[in-house]
């Protein structure tokens, strides 16, 4: 008897290992993201525009830290539609099929999977996708909540957007828990999800099928050059996010 069970928890561990849905979230590692404002938002290099305009903008030029901006060159074959929140919720309800960037042109993560996205985007036919920007050219959160947790107390100091919220719930199931980090590196649990920058989503008939961020778990830092095994790992996870 005790063998049976054996054998039978073995295969149930293979299951959920191997994973039974096809729609997943491809990646995810949040502490490769862009999060808040003062870590990554520069309000020198503020620059409106298309989506296009605004990263190649960027090319050449040093954030506030003095750190060189990845030089990158966005394709114009690919159409962003900049949206807002409540087009979000209102094609999901009304089950419309899309595909959403959120990022943002400072955010070195983003422009470190960028072309890549767009690479393995047009080599499946997709030519458009919808993009929502977390910041706002105040510097400000557009539509996310923001915490700090000091002396042992985690406080809001911004309020999110409602439809925010909404769409947290819409899309747990392929977000991570947000997590904010004590004096000492531990890991302070938020209650919540988070959408952080860059993250890619795809929807179909208003349910979200699959989610990526698109960054190599080798990539250890924003800035690094991109190796031709990060280059590689980038490939693959936007080859199984844009073929499903």
């Amino acid at each position: 008897m005790n063998r049976k069970i054996y054998l039978y928890t073995i295969i149930v561990v293979l299951l959920i290992l191997c994973g039974c849905k096809s729609e997943k979230k491809t990646d995810s590692k949040p502490s490769q993201a862009c999060d808040l404002v003062e870590e990554c938002g520069d309000e020198n290099n503020i620059v409106q525009g298309s989506l296009k305009e605004k990263y190649e903008s960027l090319n050449g030029k040093t954030n506030k830290s003095g750190v060189e901006y990845r030089t990158v060159i966005v394709s114009a074959d690919i159409e962003y539609i900049e949206t807002d929140l409540k087009t979000i919720i209102s094609m999901i309800e009304q089950k419309q099929t899309f595909y959403l960037y959120a990022g943002d042109e400072m955010c070195p993560w983003c422009r470190s999977v960028i072309e890549m996205a767009e690479t393995v985007a047009k080599e499946n036919g997709i030519d458009q996708m919808y993009s929502i920007e977390i910041w706002d050219n105040e510097m400000n959160e557009v539509f996310r909540d923001k915490y700090k947790y000091e002396n042992g107390v985690l406080e809001k100091t911004v309020e999110a957007d409602p439809l925010y919220i909404k769409l947290l719930e819409l899309f747990d199931e392929f977000l991570d828990d947000y997590t904010l980090e004590d004096e000492n590196d531990n890991e302070i649990e938020v209650g919540e999800k988070r959408i952080y920058a860059p993250n890619y989503f795809y929807v179909e008939n208003g349910v979200l099928k699959r989610f990526a961020t698109g960054i190599s778990p080798l990539q250890e830092e924003s800035g690094e050059e991109l190796s031709p095994e990060i280059l590689k790992d980038e490939r693959m996870i936007f080859t199984e996010f844009f073929e499903g």
